[in-house]
Formats: C-alpha cells, structure tokens, sequence
C-alpha cells in the first residue's frame, strides 16, 4: 500500500501535467469529500468541477510547491501560482489518505488580478 507521501507526490505530479482522471483513479476515493472556499462538494465529479473552476478562472497557470508536510494519514500542502494576468499567493491545501487514495481534502486560495 502507497504511504500518504506517495499519493500526494503521485497527485501533484499528475496535476501539473493536467492529467485529472488519471490522478482520480489513481489518488482519490470515490467516496472524496471536498471543503474549498466555494463550498463542500463531493466524489470524482466534484473535483472535476473544481478543477474545472480553477481552469477557467485562471488559464495557464505555473504552480509552485512552498510547503509539503504529512504525518501519518494527514497532509498539508501551501502552494502559489502565477499567469500573465494573476496570481496566488495564499495556496493552501489538507489531505487525509486512507488505504492509499485520498478520502478528504480542504483547499483555500484567493485569485489576485495583477495591476
């Protein structure tokens, strides 16, 4: 069975190649709970949308990794982005993995336009 660290390096590298179904049978439970800004969604179908969401609201993003951290089932992961038009700043993302896919995950990021 894969260890927390495994799942969540095996999602993020998938995510950065935009491999989103490849990274949901592989690295998420169908059962997924999602808690974002937007709300609480739910499954496979939600973090399409969501991903859907971010596509749209900021296209062409570059992604960088500031903080990984994880114990045991839990993980904690800050993060920034940037596009010709906006950035992040405040990237903030949990997880917990159960049985080697990722049953839970919180997310937080405020889109700044650049002036």
């Amino acid at each position: 069975m894969r260890t927390t660290e495994e799942v969540l390096k095996d999602h993020l590298e998938l995510s950065k190649k935009g491999s989103i179904e490849e990274d949901l049978h592989r690295n998420f439970s169908k059962n997924l709970i999602l808690l974002t800004t937007h709300g609480i969604d739910k499954g496979h179908e939600g973090l399409r949308e969501l991903n859907k969401m971010l596509i749209k609201d900021f296209p062409e993003a570059e992604f960088n990794y500031i903080n990984f951290l994880f114990e045991d089932e839990i993980a904690f992961l800050e993060w920034t982005a940037y596009s010709d038009s906006s950035q992040i700043d405040d990237g903030a993302d949990s997880y917990i993995v159960r049985e080697g896919l990722i049953i839970a995950q919180t997310i937080h990021y405020t889109i700044r336009k650049k002036k």
